[in-house]
Protein backbone atom coordinates (compact mmCIF):
# COMPACT_ATOMS: atom_id res chain seq x y z
CA UNK A 1 0.00 0.00 0.00
CA UNK A 2 1.16 3.54 -1.00
CA UNK A 3 1.68 6.19 1.66
CA UNK A 4 -1.07 8.04 -0.14
CA UNK A 5 -3.29 5.14 -0.21
CA UNK A 6 -2.75 4.48 3.41
CA UNK A 7 -2.78 8.21 4.57
CA UNK A 8 -6.13 8.88 2.80
CA UNK A 9 -7.61 5.73 4.38
CA UNK A 10 -6.31 5.81 8.16
CA UNK A 11 -5.46 9.41 8.68
CA UNK A 12 -8.06 12.52 8.48
CA UNK A 13 -7.39 16.04 7.77
CA UNK A 14 -7.51 18.69 10.40
CA UNK A 15 -11.11 19.31 10.27
CA UNK A 16 -11.56 16.02 10.85
CA UNK A 17 -9.42 15.53 13.91
CA UNK A 18 -10.83 18.94 15.12
CA UNK A 19 -14.54 17.51 14.79
CA UNK A 20 -13.52 14.29 16.65
CA UNK A 21 -11.94 15.83 19.17
CA UNK A 22 -15.13 17.98 19.88
CA UNK A 23 -16.57 15.40 20.86
CA UNK A 24 -14.36 13.32 22.52
CA UNK A 25 -11.83 16.13 24.35
CA UNK A 26 -14.22 16.53 27.12
CA UNK A 27 -15.06 13.43 27.94
CA UNK A 28 -11.44 12.29 27.65
CA UNK A 29 -11.31 15.48 30.48
CA UNK A 30 -13.88 14.32 32.54
CA UNK A 31 -12.89 11.18 32.38
CA UNK A 32 -8.95 11.71 33.01
CA UNK A 33 -10.21 13.90 36.19
CA UNK A 34 -12.67 11.62 37.53
CA UNK A 35 -9.96 8.96 37.37
CA UNK A 36 -7.76 11.27 39.00
CA UNK A 37 -9.66 11.87 41.80
CA UNK A 38 -10.20 8.13 41.83
CA UNK A 39 -6.50 8.11 42.73
CA UNK A 40 -6.01 10.16 44.96
CA UNK A 41 -8.97 8.23 46.93
CA UNK A 42 -6.65 4.77 46.61
CA UNK A 43 -4.29 6.93 48.00
CA UNK A 44 -5.90 8.03 50.64
CA UNK A 45 -7.32 4.92 51.45
CA UNK A 46 -3.84 3.14 51.04
CA UNK A 47 -2.71 5.17 53.56
CA UNK A 48 -5.03 3.53 56.15
CA UNK A 49 -3.82 0.03 55.90
CA UNK A 50 -3.78 -2.80 52.99
CA UNK A 51 -7.01 -4.50 54.26
CA UNK A 52 -9.45 -1.15 54.32
CA UNK A 53 -7.76 -0.68 50.38
CA UNK A 54 -8.74 -4.47 49.85
CA UNK A 55 -12.42 -4.29 51.21
CA UNK A 56 -13.33 -0.87 49.52
CA UNK A 57 -11.49 -2.27 45.90
CA UNK A 58 -14.16 -5.45 45.96
CA UNK A 59 -17.27 -3.60 47.27
CA UNK A 60 -16.29 -1.02 44.36
CA UNK A 61 -16.18 -4.48 41.88
CA UNK A 62 -19.57 -5.01 43.01
CA UNK A 63 -20.87 -1.50 42.44
CA UNK A 64 -18.61 -1.81 39.16
CA UNK A 65 -21.77 -4.39 37.85
CA UNK A 66 -24.26 -1.94 38.86
CA UNK A 67 -22.51 0.66 36.74
CA UNK A 68 -22.28 -1.08 33.63
CA UNK A 69 -26.16 -2.61 33.91
CA UNK A 70 -26.83 1.18 34.03
CA UNK A 71 -24.43 1.98 31.32
CA UNK A 72 -26.10 -0.74 28.95
CA UNK A 73 -29.41 0.24 29.73
CA UNK A 74 -29.35 3.63 28.77
CA UNK A 75 -26.45 2.59 25.56
CA UNK A 76 -29.26 0.54 23.82
CA UNK A 77 -31.70 3.37 23.66
CA UNK A 78 -28.39 5.97 23.18
CA UNK A 79 -28.28 4.16 19.68
CA UNK A 80 -31.69 5.48 18.69
CA UNK A 81 -30.61 8.92 20.03
CA UNK A 82 -27.56 9.41 18.57
CA UNK A 83 -29.32 8.64 15.12
CA UNK A 84 -32.56 10.39 15.74
CA UNK A 85 -30.19 13.51 16.59
CA UNK A 86 -28.17 13.15 12.93
CA UNK A 87 -31.69 12.69 11.15
CA UNK A 88 -33.50 16.08 13.93
CA UNK A 89 -36.47 14.01 15.28
CA UNK A 90 -36.37 15.47 18.61
CA UNK A 91 -39.39 13.82 19.64
CA UNK A 92 -37.52 10.65 19.26
CA UNK A 93 -34.76 11.42 20.99
CA UNK A 94 -37.48 12.51 24.02
CA UNK A 95 -38.51 9.17 23.63
CA UNK A 96 -35.15 7.84 24.81
CA UNK A 97 -34.85 10.10 27.53
CA UNK A 98 -38.33 9.09 28.94
CA UNK A 99 -37.20 5.27 28.40
CA UNK A 100 -33.47 5.79 30.19
CA UNK A 101 -35.15 7.38 33.11
CA UNK A 102 -37.59 4.68 33.88
CA UNK A 103 -35.17 1.74 32.97
CA UNK A 104 -32.46 3.18 35.13
CA UNK A 105 -34.98 3.89 38.39
CA UNK A 106 -36.27 0.37 38.06
CA UNK A 107 -32.77 -1.39 38.08
CA UNK A 108 -31.32 0.92 40.45
CA UNK A 109 -34.05 -0.15 42.60
CA UNK A 110 -33.69 -3.89 42.01
CA UNK A 111 -29.59 -3.46 42.76
CA UNK A 112 -30.51 -1.68 45.63
CA UNK A 113 -32.50 -4.40 47.00
CA UNK A 114 -29.60 -7.55 45.53
CA UNK A 115 -26.81 -5.66 47.06
CA UNK A 116 -28.47 -5.05 50.81
CA UNK A 117 -29.38 -9.13 50.74
CA UNK A 118 -26.30 -10.62 49.16
CA UNK A 119 -23.61 -8.29 49.84
CA UNK A 120 -21.95 -9.85 52.77
CA UNK A 121 -21.89 -13.67 50.42
CA UNK A 122 -20.55 -11.74 47.52
CA UNK A 123 -17.60 -10.00 49.01
CA UNK A 124 -16.67 -13.27 50.99
CA UNK A 125 -16.38 -14.85 47.55
CA UNK A 126 -13.14 -13.00 47.29
CA UNK A 127 -11.73 -13.42 50.67
CA UNK A 128 -10.83 -17.61 50.21
CA UNK A 129 -7.12 -17.46 48.73
CA UNK A 130 -4.10 -17.86 49.99
CA UNK A 131 -3.99 -15.74 53.08
CA UNK A 132 -4.41 -14.85 56.82
CA UNK A 133 -7.93 -15.45 58.14
CA UNK A 134 -8.01 -12.41 60.31
CA UNK A 135 -7.27 -10.21 57.61
CA UNK A 136 -9.60 -11.67 55.49
CA UNK A 137 -12.48 -10.71 58.53
CA UNK A 138 -11.02 -6.82 58.30
CA UNK A 139 -11.38 -6.98 54.83
CA UNK A 140 -14.69 -8.11 54.66
CA UNK A 141 -15.96 -5.90 57.55
CA UNK A 142 -14.53 -2.59 55.49
CA UNK A 143 -16.05 -3.90 52.52
CA UNK A 144 -19.49 -4.44 54.31
CA UNK A 145 -19.71 -0.61 55.50
CA UNK A 146 -18.55 1.04 52.76
CA UNK A 147 -21.27 -0.65 49.96
CA UNK A 148 -23.79 -0.09 52.86
CA UNK A 149 -23.48 3.45 52.64
CA UNK A 150 -22.92 3.46 48.67
CA UNK A 151 -25.93 2.07 48.09
CA UNK A 152 -27.45 5.23 48.83
CA UNK A 153 -26.29 6.79 46.09
CA UNK A 154 -27.47 4.24 43.08
CA UNK A 155 -30.47 5.80 42.13
CA UNK A 156 -28.88 9.47 41.60
CA UNK A 157 -26.21 7.25 39.61
CA UNK A 158 -29.25 5.76 37.13
CA UNK A 159 -31.03 9.58 36.92
CA UNK A 160 -27.45 11.05 35.77
CA UNK A 161 -26.87 8.36 33.18
CA UNK A 162 -30.01 9.05 31.62
CA UNK A 163 -30.06 12.99 31.26
CA UNK A 164 -25.91 12.99 30.63
CA UNK A 165 -25.85 10.10 28.06
CA UNK A 166 -28.63 11.70 26.26
CA UNK A 167 -26.69 14.89 26.37
CA UNK A 168 -23.83 13.12 24.75
CA UNK A 169 -25.65 11.39 22.27
CA UNK A 170 -26.92 14.56 20.99
CA UNK A 171 -23.43 15.75 20.88
CA UNK A 172 -23.36 18.20 23.83
CA UNK A 173 -19.99 16.31 26.11
CA UNK A 174 -19.56 19.90 27.84
CA UNK A 175 -22.24 20.09 30.08
CA UNK A 176 -21.51 16.27 31.35
CA UNK A 177 -18.58 16.75 31.69
CA UNK A 178 -18.96 20.40 33.77
CA UNK A 179 -20.96 18.52 36.04
CA UNK A 180 -18.82 15.17 36.53
CA UNK A 181 -15.95 18.03 37.50
CA UNK A 182 -18.21 19.59 40.13
CA UNK A 183 -18.99 16.46 41.41
CA UNK A 184 -15.67 15.44 41.76
CA UNK A 185 -14.11 17.94 43.25
CA UNK A 186 -16.81 18.05 45.83
CA UNK A 187 -15.99 13.95 46.43
CA UNK A 188 -12.09 15.24 46.57
CA UNK A 189 -12.65 17.45 49.19
CA UNK A 190 -15.15 15.65 50.75
CA UNK A 191 -13.40 12.55 51.26
CA UNK A 192 -10.14 14.98 52.70
CA UNK A 193 -12.10 16.11 55.12
CA UNK A 194 -14.19 12.50 55.91
CA UNK A 195 -11.42 9.77 55.62
CA UNK A 196 -8.90 12.16 58.23
CA UNK A 197 -11.00 14.12 60.17
CA UNK A 198 -9.89 18.02 59.10
CA UNK A 199 -11.83 20.60 60.22
CA UNK A 200 -12.80 19.19 63.38
CA UNK A 201 -14.82 16.48 61.60
CA UNK A 202 -14.83 12.69 62.75
CA UNK A 203 -12.17 10.56 61.03
CA UNK A 204 -14.46 7.80 59.67
CA UNK A 205 -12.05 5.72 56.96
CA UNK A 206 -13.27 4.10 54.64
CA UNK A 207 -16.75 4.69 55.36
CA UNK A 208 -16.33 8.47 55.20
CA UNK A 209 -14.74 8.18 51.40
CA UNK A 210 -18.33 6.23 50.68
CA UNK A 211 -20.35 9.15 52.42
CA UNK A 212 -18.23 11.57 50.36
CA UNK A 213 -19.10 9.31 47.06
CA UNK A 214 -22.38 9.41 47.79
CA UNK A 215 -23.05 13.03 48.33
CA UNK A 216 -20.99 13.91 44.82
CA UNK A 217 -23.72 12.00 42.95
CA UNK A 218 -26.17 13.39 44.42
CA UNK A 219 -25.02 16.94 43.26
CA UNK A 220 -23.70 15.90 40.03
CA UNK A 221 -27.29 14.32 39.11
CA UNK A 222 -28.23 18.00 40.22
CA UNK A 223 -26.10 20.10 38.28
CA UNK A 224 -27.52 18.31 35.10
CA UNK A 225 -30.81 18.56 35.78
CA UNK A 226 -30.57 22.30 36.50
CA UNK A 227 -28.65 22.71 33.45
CA UNK A 228 -30.80 20.69 30.65
CA UNK A 229 -33.79 22.84 32.63
CA UNK A 230 -32.46 25.74 31.51
CA UNK A 231 -31.14 25.49 28.35
CA UNK A 232 -34.08 23.93 27.10
CA UNK A 233 -34.04 25.55 23.90
CA UNK A 234 -30.64 24.29 23.06
CA UNK A 235 -32.07 20.49 24.22
CA UNK A 236 -35.20 20.38 22.47
CA UNK A 237 -35.66 16.82 24.06
CA UNK A 238 -36.89 18.28 27.16
CA UNK A 239 -38.93 20.23 26.22
CA UNK A 240 -42.55 18.05 27.51
CA UNK A 241 -40.15 15.15 28.61
CA UNK A 242 -42.36 15.42 31.40
CA UNK A 243 -45.90 16.12 30.47
CA UNK A 244 -46.71 12.79 28.52
CA UNK A 245 -44.95 10.03 30.67
CA UNK A 246 -46.80 6.80 28.91
CA UNK A 247 -44.70 5.32 25.96
CA UNK A 248 -46.42 3.45 22.97
CA UNK A 249 -45.80 -0.47 23.66
CA UNK A 250 -44.47 -0.49 19.93
CA UNK A 251 -41.79 1.97 21.09
CA UNK A 252 -40.59 -0.06 24.38
CA UNK A 253 -40.73 -2.82 22.10
CA UNK A 254 -37.83 -1.35 19.88
CA UNK A 255 -35.64 0.35 22.88
CA UNK A 256 -35.91 -3.37 24.19
CA UNK A 257 -34.61 -4.78 21.51
CA UNK A 258 -31.60 -2.97 21.02
CA UNK A 259 -31.44 -2.38 25.39
CA UNK A 260 -31.30 -6.02 26.47
CA UNK A 261 -28.73 -7.42 24.93
CA UNK A 262 -26.67 -4.27 25.52
CA UNK A 263 -27.54 -4.62 28.93
CA UNK A 264 -27.10 -8.71 29.38
CA UNK A 265 -23.66 -7.94 27.38
CA UNK A 266 -22.63 -5.48 30.15
CA UNK A 267 -23.80 -7.35 32.83
CA UNK A 268 -22.13 -10.41 31.75
CA UNK A 269 -19.18 -8.74 30.95
CA UNK A 270 -18.82 -6.80 34.30
CA UNK A 271 -19.61 -10.33 35.79
CA UNK A 272 -16.31 -11.95 33.78
CA UNK A 273 -14.25 -8.97 34.94
CA UNK A 274 -15.36 -9.65 38.85
CA UNK A 275 -15.36 -13.47 38.45
CA UNK A 276 -11.55 -12.92 36.76
CA UNK A 277 -10.53 -11.18 40.07
CA UNK A 278 -12.23 -13.34 41.93
CA UNK A 279 -9.90 -16.45 40.29
CA UNK A 280 -6.84 -14.37 40.94
CA UNK A 281 -7.87 -14.04 44.80
CA UNK A 282 -7.53 -17.66 45.08
CA UNK A 283 -4.37 -17.46 43.94
CA UNK A 284 -3.53 -14.90 46.24
CA UNK A 285 -5.43 -12.22 48.60
CA UNK A 286 -2.32 -9.84 47.84
CA UNK A 287 -3.62 -9.72 44.10
CA UNK A 288 -6.77 -7.98 45.36
CA UNK A 289 -4.62 -4.91 46.53
CA UNK A 290 -2.35 -5.29 43.90
CA UNK A 291 -4.63 -5.16 41.24
CA UNK A 292 -6.35 -2.18 42.98
CA UNK A 293 -2.95 -0.25 42.42
CA UNK A 294 -3.11 -1.40 39.01
CA UNK A 295 -6.78 -0.67 38.00
CA UNK A 296 -6.52 3.06 39.65
CA UNK A 297 -3.70 3.52 37.08
CA UNK A 298 -4.85 1.95 33.81
CA UNK A 299 -8.11 4.07 34.63
CA UNK A 300 -6.11 7.27 34.63
CA UNK A 301 -3.85 6.54 31.56
CA UNK A 302 -6.77 4.54 30.10
CA UNK A 303 -8.99 7.35 29.24
CA UNK A 304 -8.20 8.75 25.82
CA UNK A 305 -8.88 5.49 23.98
CA UNK A 306 -12.03 4.83 26.46
CA UNK A 307 -13.24 8.51 25.56
CA UNK A 308 -12.38 7.67 21.81
CA UNK A 309 -14.61 5.01 21.83
CA UNK A 310 -17.27 6.52 22.88
CA UNK A 311 -16.85 9.21 20.04
CA UNK A 312 -16.80 6.62 17.50
CA UNK A 313 -20.37 5.78 18.97
CA UNK A 314 -21.45 8.93 18.74
CA UNK A 315 -20.41 10.38 15.44
CA UNK A 316 -20.68 7.31 13.74
CA UNK A 317 -24.12 6.49 14.85
CA UNK A 318 -25.71 10.53 13.86
CA UNK A 319 -24.01 9.95 10.45
CA UNK A 320 -25.27 6.44 9.74
CA UNK A 321 -28.55 8.57 11.20
CA UNK A 322 -28.70 10.61 8.34
CA UNK A 323 -28.55 7.78 5.93
CA UNK A 324 -24.48 8.26 4.63
CA UNK A 325 -23.16 4.58 5.33
CA UNK A 326 -20.09 5.42 2.94
CA UNK A 327 -19.05 8.10 5.02
CA UNK A 328 -19.80 6.41 8.19
CA UNK A 329 -17.10 3.69 7.45
CA UNK A 330 -14.73 5.67 6.34
CA UNK A 331 -14.88 8.12 9.60
CA UNK A 332 -15.02 4.68 11.65
CA UNK A 333 -12.00 3.59 10.06
CA UNK A 334 -10.39 6.67 11.07
CA UNK A 335 -11.14 6.75 14.56
CA UNK A 336 -10.21 3.13 15.04
CA UNK A 337 -6.36 4.09 13.97
CA UNK A 338 -6.30 7.46 16.25
CA UNK A 339 -7.71 5.66 19.32
CA UNK A 340 -5.02 2.76 18.68
CA UNK A 341 -2.55 5.33 18.36
CA UNK A 342 -3.76 6.83 21.39
CA UNK A 343 -3.39 3.45 23.10
CA UNK A 344 0.00 2.88 22.20
CA UNK A 345 0.93 6.12 23.34
CA UNK A 346 -0.49 5.82 26.71
CA UNK A 347 0.32 2.38 27.00
CA UNK A 348 3.88 3.72 26.96
CA UNK A 349 3.70 6.48 29.92
CA UNK A 350 1.43 3.75 31.70
CA UNK A 351 4.54 1.38 31.57
CA UNK A 352 7.63 3.72 32.04
CA UNK A 353 5.43 4.77 35.58
CA UNK A 354 5.28 0.95 36.54
CA UNK A 355 8.05 0.91 39.23
CA UNK A 356 7.60 3.96 40.68
CA UNK A 357 3.45 4.10 41.26
CA UNK A 358 2.94 1.24 43.88
CA UNK A 359 5.93 3.09 45.54
CA UNK A 360 3.30 5.47 46.91
CA UNK A 361 1.16 2.62 48.86
CA UNK A 362 1.70 1.87 52.23
CA UNK A 363 1.38 -1.58 50.93
CA UNK A 364 3.78 -4.37 51.36
CA UNK A 365 6.96 -4.85 49.23
CA UNK A 366 5.21 -8.33 48.11
CA UNK A 367 2.05 -6.03 46.73
CA UNK A 368 4.14 -3.52 45.39
CA UNK A 369 6.18 -5.43 42.84
CA UNK A 370 2.70 -7.51 42.23
CA UNK A 371 1.48 -4.31 41.48
CA UNK A 372 4.56 -3.26 39.45
CA UNK A 373 4.17 -6.35 37.38
CA UNK A 374 0.58 -6.25 36.48
CA UNK A 375 0.97 -2.47 35.41
CA UNK A 376 3.35 -3.86 32.82
CA UNK A 377 1.19 -6.39 31.80
CA UNK A 378 -1.85 -4.54 31.07
CA UNK A 379 0.26 -1.21 29.68
CA UNK A 380 1.94 -3.57 26.72
CA UNK A 381 -1.81 -5.34 25.81
CA UNK A 382 -3.37 -1.45 26.04
CA UNK A 383 -3.23 -0.85 21.99
CA UNK A 384 -4.42 -4.50 21.12
CA UNK A 385 -7.57 -3.31 24.20
CA UNK A 386 -7.88 0.44 22.33
CA UNK A 387 -8.94 -1.71 18.94
CA UNK A 388 -11.28 -3.89 19.98
CA UNK A 389 -12.77 -0.84 22.21
CA UNK A 390 -13.11 1.34 19.47
CA UNK A 391 -14.46 -1.81 17.43
CA UNK A 392 -17.09 -2.38 19.62
CA UNK A 393 -18.50 0.89 19.65
CA UNK A 394 -18.48 0.86 16.23
CA UNK A 395 -20.83 -2.12 15.50
CA UNK A 396 -23.21 -1.19 18.16
CA UNK A 397 -23.55 2.64 16.45
CA UNK A 398 -25.27 0.78 13.80
CA UNK A 399 -28.19 -1.09 16.16
CA UNK A 400 -26.23 -4.90 15.92
CA UNK A 401 -26.61 -5.16 19.82
CA UNK A 402 -26.25 -8.96 19.07
CA UNK A 403 -23.42 -8.96 17.61
CA UNK A 404 -21.71 -6.99 20.11
CA UNK A 405 -23.11 -9.42 22.95
CA UNK A 406 -21.46 -12.37 20.89
CA UNK A 407 -17.95 -9.96 21.01
CA UNK A 408 -17.82 -9.15 24.25
CA UNK A 409 -18.99 -11.13 26.98
CA UNK A 410 -19.66 -13.97 25.10
CA UNK A 411 -15.82 -14.21 24.05
CA UNK A 412 -14.76 -13.29 28.18
CA UNK A 413 -17.14 -16.35 29.33
CA UNK A 414 -15.98 -18.76 26.87
CA UNK A 415 -12.64 -18.01 26.83
CA UNK A 416 -10.91 -15.75 29.59
CA UNK A 417 -12.98 -17.20 32.31
CA UNK A 418 -13.00 -20.55 31.83
CA UNK A 419 -8.90 -19.98 31.33
CA UNK A 420 -8.66 -17.85 34.59
CA UNK A 421 -10.37 -20.84 36.49
CA UNK A 422 -8.44 -23.80 35.25
CA UNK A 423 -5.15 -22.20 36.39
CA UNK A 424 -6.02 -20.54 39.62
CA UNK A 425 -7.87 -24.04 40.84
CA UNK A 426 -5.84 -26.49 38.63
CA UNK A 427 -2.31 -25.12 38.34
CA UNK A 428 0.21 -24.52 40.47
CA UNK A 429 0.88 -21.43 38.08
CA UNK A 430 1.47 -17.79 40.02
CA UNK A 431 -0.74 -14.90 40.01
CA UNK A 432 1.31 -12.75 37.73
CA UNK A 433 1.14 -15.41 35.23
CA UNK A 434 -2.28 -16.31 35.09
CA UNK A 435 -2.91 -12.55 34.55
CA UNK A 436 -0.53 -12.26 31.49
CA UNK A 437 -2.33 -15.61 29.67
CA UNK A 438 -5.62 -13.92 30.34
CA UNK A 439 -4.84 -10.58 29.22
CA UNK A 440 -3.03 -11.88 26.43
CA UNK A 441 -6.33 -13.22 24.82
CA UNK A 442 -7.42 -9.31 24.41
CA UNK A 443 -5.34 -9.47 20.88
CA UNK A 444 -7.68 -12.42 19.56
CA UNK A 445 -10.43 -10.43 20.42
CA UNK A 446 -8.90 -7.38 18.72
CA UNK A 447 -8.39 -9.77 15.62
CA UNK A 448 -11.93 -11.08 15.71
CA UNK A 449 -13.21 -6.92 16.11
CA UNK A 450 -11.31 -6.43 12.69
CA UNK A 451 -13.10 -8.92 10.96
CA UNK A 452 -16.66 -7.71 12.42
CA UNK A 453 -15.94 -4.29 11.28
CA UNK A 454 -14.80 -4.96 7.68
CA UNK A 455 -17.24 -7.06 7.38
CA UNK A 456 -19.25 -4.23 7.55
CA UNK A 457 -22.68 -5.80 8.89
CA UNK A 458 -22.85 -3.00 11.54
CA UNK A 459 -23.74 -0.13 8.59
CA UNK A 460 -27.30 0.27 8.91
CA UNK A 461 -29.49 2.99 9.17
CA UNK A 462 -31.97 2.42 12.16
CA UNK A 463 -34.47 4.92 12.17
CA UNK A 464 -34.94 5.90 8.49
CA UNK A 465 -38.27 6.62 7.25
CA UNK A 466 -38.77 2.75 6.54
CA UNK A 467 -39.04 2.50 10.06
CA UNK A 468 -41.74 5.11 11.18
CA UNK A 469 -43.70 2.17 12.41
CA UNK A 470 -41.86 3.11 15.95
CA UNK A 471 -43.70 6.66 15.90
CA UNK A 472 -47.03 4.89 15.67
Amino acid sequence: MSQSKFKSMFIGDRQFYRSVLTIALPIMIQNGVSNFVSLLDNLMIGQLNENALSGVSIANQLIFVFYLVIFGASAGAGIFTAQYHGKGDHEGVRATFRFKLVMNFILSSICIVIFMLFSESLISLFLKGEGKPENAAAILEYGMEYMGIMLIGLVPIGITQAYAGTLRDTGCTKAPMAASITAILVNLVGNAILIYGLFGFPALGAAGAAIATVISRFVEMGVLIVYTQKKRAKHPFIQGAFRNFSLPWIQIRKFLVKSLPLMANETLWSLSVTTLNQCYSYRSLDSVAALNIENTLWGLFGVAFLAMGEAVGIITGQILGKGDIARAKDTSRKMRAFTVFLGASFGLLMLCAAPFYPLLYNASDEIRKMATSFIIVYALIMPFGAYAHSSYFTIRSGGNTLITFLFDSCFAWSLEVPVAFYLSRCTNMGVIGMVCIVQSMEALKAGIGACMVLSGIWARNIVSDKEKTLQA
